[in-house]
């Protein structure tokens, strides 16, 4: 049991927000030492682990490609193309997105979409252009609520949608531990055909979130809308009463009184 203290050390870490990696990364030693491995042998755990997983360090390649898109308009441009269809809410668009990400991970084209090549450079600004078109400008606070559904309508689509996929590790990792554990036949496709409706239940909750999201938006910057027109009328209202009132009258035969001569000095000068 004292090798589960590698758990509360990333529990420690990731309440105290300290850096994933780090915390992680010393997770994984405690694991290693306390299980009774030697130092030699916990790095080299850590070294067959990177060789069989290089390719997760593709991202090194992927990032700069995204950066210099995005520097030369790549969001801009989404923005645009999203002002094209009128019938394009931001709830409609990342639902149609959620749609999208699970048919791919069920096909186990797990990196088509994604944060870093496709949310954070074209979703999340094509969804912000879609709620600005329909709203007008973002507050800070909506802005920030567009970009996180556009975050999770990927997260959702890949985890409940990947599992469909025969082949994907999660699938083989169970049909692995039960065959082993409980000497059984368990074939992958019968988990796959069990994560069927559970996709579709993800596919309608989260996707009914996503279309509440445009009367959220349109209640909240229509109140603030609200707030301001509200100011402006009031205020109106106050000055129509101050000249109706006894005293706005008399200042308002003064002034009418003074501008004739005013006129007439500028027409003499």
């Amino acid at each position: 049991m004292i090798v589960l203290l590698g758990v509360l050390v990333v529990i420690v870490g990731f309440a105290t927000r300290r850096n994933p990696l780090l915390v992680v990364g010393v997770a994984g030693i405690a694991t290693g030492l306390l299980g009774g491995l030697s130092p030699q042998k916990v790095i080299a755990a850590f070294g067959e682990g990177f060789a069989s997983s290089r390719a997760v360090t593709i991202f090194a390649i992927t990032l700069p490609v995204i950066g210099l898109l995005e520097r030369y308009g790549l969001q801009e441009q989404a923005r645009r193309l999203i002002t094209r269809f009128a019938g394009l809410t931001t709830g409609r668009f990342l639902a149609l997105y959620l749609l999208l990400r699970q048919i791919t991970a069920a096909l186990g084209l797990q990196s088509v979409f994604g944060h870093a090549q496709t949310v954070r450079p074209l979703a999340a600004p094509m969804a912000e252009g879609a709620a600005e078109r329909k709203n007008g400008p973002l507050t800070d606070k909506a802005r920030e609520k567009v970009r996180s559904f556009a975050a999770s309508a990927d997260n959702v689509g890949l985890f409940f949608g990947e599992d469909v996929f025969l082949a994907v590790g999660s699938i083989l990792l169970i049909t692995g531990f039960v065959n082993t554990t409980y000497h059984t036949h368990l074939e992958p496709l019968q988990l796959a055909l069990w994560a069927i409706p559970t996709a579709i239940c993800a596919l309608v909750i989260h996707g009914g979130r996503l279309l509440r999201l445009d009367r959220q938006l349109e209640r909240e910057l229509g109140g603030a809308d609200g707030k301001t027109g509200s100011k402006t009328g009031s205020r109106a209202t106050a000055e129509t009463a101050a000249k109706n009132s006894p005293k706005g009258r008399a200042a308002a035969k003064r002034a009418a009184k003074t501008a004739p001569k005013n006129s007439a000095r500028g027409t003499t000068k």
